[in-house]
């Protein structure tokens, strides 16, 4: 189900708790939110569309990636770049990293360790931040 995006900053700063099978239904309404929105965004995270868990989804050519509980474990040669966010208005300057390492579970809870660079890597480490509470 497409949800409405969530501009609550309280709400967007708080860090997500983890996710579990449970949660599953949010995956599907993640995709379909991004899907509606992909004319402006490349990447969610689930307390975009109200929900306080820590799913991350992004756009990877045609198909979207989600990442359950993901974490950063390793990151290499920040630079600085502006973003913007469907939840924000206006676009804000950032550090990012062109090389991170991501752990993560895929839909069927199995591990993952991947690596990531350039625009990826930047989308990732944006919809992470929202996971933790970070805003832009």
């Amino acid at each position: 189900m497409i949800r409405p995006i969530n501009h609550d900053q309280n709400f967007l700063k708080q860090k997500a708790q983890l996710a579990t099978k449970n949660d599953l239904p949010i995956v599907q309404d993640l995709q379909d939110t991004l899907k509606a929105n992909s004319k402006n965004c490349v990447g969610m995270a689930a307390n975009m569309i109200g929900q306080n868990k820590k799913i991350i989804i992004f756009s990877l050519g045609m198909m979207a990636v989600v990442m359950i509980n993901p974490t950063i474990i390793s990151k290499k040669n920040s630079y600085v770049t502006f973003e913007g966010c469907l939840s924000l208005e206006g676009q804000r300057q950032t550090t990012r990293f062109k090389e991170i390492t991501v752990k993560y579970l895929d839909t069927d809870f199995h591990e993952h360790i991947q690596e990531f660079s350039d625009f990826i890597a930047q989308i990732i480490q944006h919809e992470i931040d929202h996971c933790d509470g970070i805003l832009i």
